[in-house]
């Protein structure tokens, strides 16, 4: 009575771990697209770094421009200037300028030292993140293949259940299906040891005990509800642990 469930039981497990496996198997990824973040922003970092840079030294730049442009108009009005007082006035303002025109100069120096240095690091930088993504993007395929194996395994298993499924009795059948959906993990059927079901490990009255041994009628645990049967009666299965 057994026997042909006890092998759809088997397929059914087997099934039941690849299930597993499915939902499983995906969220290896999420550690990657965690990485891939940390990535993208480090990046996003290291070029901000480098155009802030940029920025400032076109800043410094266009301020140096500005200031002589200011120095060139100052020079002109130094011939319109009649009284010394004003001229002298004058000629300090210049050379307060010219002084910020320096300290502006020395700063873009300064700038491009820099520039050229995060230019270097943001360059090794994409190189080392590159390597990583493309390493990321290999272990993402290979968990992808993964899951595309136990998917394949199981259908496989399924379809094999299926002419089995057919030999079973409708009736132990239905009774099989409505145990596992309630059981919702690891076998419906599972055998008598003695006295003691090896499903939950409580003790069987000795006359359902007997029946069951007797294998002519199907009894359930009245603690677990799972089908019991006694190996005795089952050919090449082995003992339950």
């Amino acid at each position: 009575m057994f026997d042909v469930l006890l092998r759809l039981q088997d397929l059914d497990l087997d099934i039941e771990t690849l299930k597993a496996r499915e939902s499983e198997i995906p969220r290896q990824k999420e550690k990657f697209a965690i990485h891939r973040t940390r990535l993208a922003a480090e990046l996003e970092e290291r070029e901000k770094a480098y155009k802030d840079i940029l920025v400032e030294q076109k800043d410094c730049e266009t301020e140096i421009e500005q200031k002589q442009a200011q120095v060139t108009k100052y020079d002109l009005q130094l011939f319109a200037i009649k009284k010394n007082e004003e001229y002298q006035a004058l000629l300090h303002e210049i050379d307060m300028v010219k002084k910020q025109i320096a300290l502006k100069e020395e700063r873009i120096i300064t700038l491009m030292v820099q520039s050229d240095e995060a230019k270097a690091r943001l360059e090794e930088d994409r190189q080392r993140i590159d390597a990583e993504l493309k390493d990321i993007d290999h272990q993402c395929a290979e968990i992808d293949t993964e899951l595309e194996e136990a998917v394949r395994e199981r259908e496989r298993i399924e379809e094999q259940r299926k002419p089995i499924a057919a030999q079973v009795d409708p009736r132990l059948l239905a009774r099989y299906t409505r145990i596992r959906g309630s059981v919702k993990q690891g076998p419906a059927v599972v055998a008598l040891n003695d006295e003691v079901c090896s499903g939950c490990h409580m003790y069987v009255p000795p006359q359902i005990a007997n029946e069951v041994l007797a294998g002519k009628k199907v009894h359930t645990c009245a603690h677990c509800g799972r089908l019991l049967y006694h190996r005795d009666n089952v050919e090449n299965r082995a003992a339950d642990a």
